[in-house]
C-alpha cells in the first residue's frame, strides 16, 4: 500500500469560552507507516509554512506510557485498536480518501485549551486528595521483600497501577465518570501492605474529591474497560465501591 489522500474533520477553538467548531483539512502523501501523531506533525508543519495556526493537541512521550496524547478519533478514544494510546495509533489503521473526525476528550470537567488540547488537572486533584502513602521514611526504611503479598493482590495491584491518567475512561463514558481511574488508584493501595492504614480515608477522600470536580457516576456500560489503553478491568471499581461502603460504615 502506497500513500494515502485524507479528509481530516478536525474540532478548533480558541479556549474554553469559545464556541469552536469543526474544520476540514485535505492531507496529502500520508504513509502507512506513520503515527497518528506524525500525520498531525506534518499537517501543522504544513499550516505553518501557509502562515495558518497550527492545531494545539497534547504529546510528550510518544511510547504509550505518558497517557498525554489525548485524542478522539472517529467516534472513539486513541481511535481504532485496542490496548494502544493515539501515539502507538498508525495510518495504516486508515484506508486511501477516508473521513476522520478529530475531536478533544468531551467532559464538563476537562474544558479546552485550545483545539485537541484539554486541561484535565482534575485528575490530578482526585490523585493528590488521597492517591498516595504517608509514611515518615527517614532512615526507618523496611525491606519490601520481608512483607509477604500473595500473589494475586500483587498482580491485581500491578493491574490497577498500569494506569496512565489519559482519561480515555472519562471520555468514552455517556456519564463522564472518572470511577475507573479513581479505583484503580485506590485498589493499587488498597491490596498493599503499605496503603492498607489508610485506606478509609482514601476512598473517602478521592471519591469527594471526584464528585467536586463535576464527574458523572458509574453506571456500569463498560466502554471505559473497552477503551481504556491499558486494559483495565472494571473490578476494580467494584473494589472502589467496597472500599468506600466500608469507610462509611465503620470507624477508623
Amino acid at each position: 500500500m502506497g500513500n494515502m489522500k485524507l479528509n481530516l474533520k478536525i474540532w478548533r477553538q480558541n479556549g474554553s469560552n469559545d464556541k469552536g467548531s469543526i474544520k476540514d483539512y485535505p492531507v496529502n502523501d500520508v504513509s502507512e507507516d506513520m503515527s497518528f501523531l506524525e500525520m498531525l506533525d506534518v499537517l501543522n508543519d504544513d499550516l505553518v509554512r501557509k502562515g495558518e495556526d497550527p492545531i494545539a493537541f497534547d504529546h510528550d512521550c510518544r511510547e504509550g506510557i505518558c497517557g498525554m496524547c489525548s485524542l478522539f478519533i472517529n467516534g472513539e478514544p486513541h481511535g481504532p485498536g485496542r490496548g494502544i494510546t493515539t501515539c502507538q495509533l498508525h495510518m495504516r489503521m486508515f484506508k486511501d480518501g477516508d473521513t476522520i473526525h478529530v475531536e478533544p476528550w468531551r467532559s464538563a470537567a476537562f474544558p479546552v485549551i485550545k483545539d485537541l488540547a484539554t486541561n484535565r488537572s482534575a485528575l490530578d486533584r482526585i490523585q493528590a486528595a488521597g492517591g498516595f502513602v504517608s509514611v515518615n521514611t527517614s532512615g526507618n526504611l523496611v525491606d519490601g521483600n520481608a512483607l509477604p503479598i500473595p500473589k494475586d493482590d500483587a498482580d491485581t495491584a500491578f493491574d490497577a497501577a498500569t494506569c496512565i491518567g489519559c482519561g480515555a475512561c472519562v471520555a468514552t463514558c455517556p456519564n463522564g465518570s472518572a470511577m475507573l481511574f479513581t479505583a484503580a488508584k485506590v485498589s493499587q493501595l488498597s491490596l498493599l501492605p503499605q496503603g492498607k492504614p489508610e485506606r478509609k480515608r482514601r476512598a473517602l477522600a478521592m471519591v469527594e474529591q471526584m464528585d467536586k470536580e463535576g464527574f458523572g457516576n458509574c453506571s456500569n456500560t463498560g466502554a471505559c474497560e473497552v477503551e481504556c489503553p491499558k486494559g483495565i478491568s472494571i473490578s476494580h471499581i467494584a473494589r472502589l465501591h467496597r472500599e468506600y461502603l466500608v469507610a462509611t460504615v465503620t470507624k477508623e
